[in-house]
């Protein structure tokens, strides 16, 4: 059966899990889900997921969402013994560590500066702003030394932290005057597998929808 994926395609958690399924080469049965007019509260998309966000994946009648469960879930059913997500519990620990750091601390104050000027008209916190920095400073130093995120290969955790700070080129934070990051950056855009379609086209649209909401 189909592996179904509802999604938005701006979404930086709906970019990580198709990021992680072209790492593994697992084809998805796309399914957008239009939230202006409330398809992620009709009683059908509730079943499958009460909270009502994307992504929501459903594999062969199992449904889970949150994509950082989801991408953990795909490379343990469908990449055994892949770096991804590697087996080895140290390895794997650190993989952890950065996807919760990601949800946690540096796509949450992201989400908490950026969010509401975009979406309810709020100005810029100035303090909130320096929560991202710092952040991003810590990103910065996960880094040192380190050509990925969790050490020398690319995994879950750099997949689901480059959909999220890509997002960052929406708004006026610049993320590249941190060395680390920047040149990280530009290593995953090179390295993991169909990056411009499963990233890029949904930054796009992203930033579109950010021009257009801040226009108004």
């Amino acid at each position: 059966m189909p592996v179904d994926l509802y999604y938005v395609p701006g979404s930086a958690p709906c970019r990580a899990v198709l990021l992680t399924a072209r790492a593994l080469n697992l084809n998805l049965n796309l399914k957008l889900v239009d939230l202006h007019h409330g398809e992620h509260l009709k009683p059908e998309y509730l079943k499958i997921n009460p909270q009502h966000t994307v992504p929501t994946l459903v594999d062969d009648g199992y449904s889970i969402y949150e994509s950082r469960a989801i991408i953990t879930y795909l490379v343990n059913k469908y990449g055994k013994g892949s770096a991804l997500y590697p087996e080895e519990p140290k390895a794997r620990a650190l993989v952890d560590q950065r996807l919760y750091f990601d949800i946690g601390t540096l796509y949450q104050r992201f989400s908490d500066y950026f969010y509401p000027q975009i979406f309810g008209g709020a100005p810029a916190d100035q303090d909130k702003l320096v929560k991202v920095e710092d952040a991003l400073k810590l990103l910065d130093t996960f880094l040192e030394g380190q050509k990925y995120v969790a050490g020398p290969n690319l995994t879950v955790a750099d997949l689901s932290i480059v959909a999220g700070v890509s997002s960052f080129e929406a708004s006026d934070i610049d993320f590249k005057k941190y060395a680390n990051v920047k040149r990280w950056y530009e290593t995953v855009k090179s390295t993991a597998p169909g990056y411009q379609e499963a990233n890029e086209k949904g930054l796009d649209a992203f930033k579109a929808l950010v021009n257009s909401l801040l226009k108004k």
